[in-house]
């Protein structure tokens, strides 16, 4: 069970079986396929001859570096990744990972939300990272808890309506 005040202190990245796939995906993109193409870069730009003065070169000699940099990045973020798992015992509490709907009585609105780790996190798509301030203020509620909460524009106030 993951318990909400380790998740702060913890040097873990939070990820859903989704987003795990997504990133090793990423990585065996770059490792295979991106590496390839900036080789084949490499090779053209060689055969203009001069490197010193060869523009093509530069170019893809930067793009190698920065492949090998995101790389490394994806390898460190993997060896730190934990998949996000519920614990059937608090089911009906809001955790990282869950679907939640919120009665906004601000704008009175229903929200839609995903609690993702930052890896995930797409505020077009709905999913905030676990370190807003929505985010770790909802956590461990349940369906009709009304909450207020801080936020940049002053305080919000939400009633939780469903929890998936």
């Amino acid at each position: 069970m993951l318990i909400i005040e380790e998740i702060f202190t913890m040097d873990k990245i939070y990820v859903t079986a989704e987003g795990l796939a997504k990133l090793q995906s990423d990585l065996e993109y770059l490792k295979t396929t991106r590496r390839r193409e900036i080789a084949h870069q490499l090779d053209h730009a060689r055969s203009f001859g001069d490197l010193r003065e060869n523009a093509e070169y530069e170019a893809a000699k930067h793009a190698l570096s920065l492949n090998e940099i995101r790389i490394r990045e994806l390898e460190e973020k993997l060896a730190h990744a934990e998949i996000i798992s519920r614990d059937p015992g608090q089911a009906d509490k809001i955790f990282i990972g869950a679907k939640v709907k919120l009665w906004d009585f601000d704008y009175e609105e229903e929200l839609f939300y995903e609690i993702t780790g930052s890896e995930e996190s797409n505020p077009v798509e709905g999913k905030i990272s676990i370190d807003s301030p929505v985010a770790k203020a909802l956590l461990g509620h349940k369906i009709e808890d009304i909450i207020e909460i801080k936020v940049p524009k002053g305080t919000s106030k939400y009633k939780v309506m469903e929890i998936n």
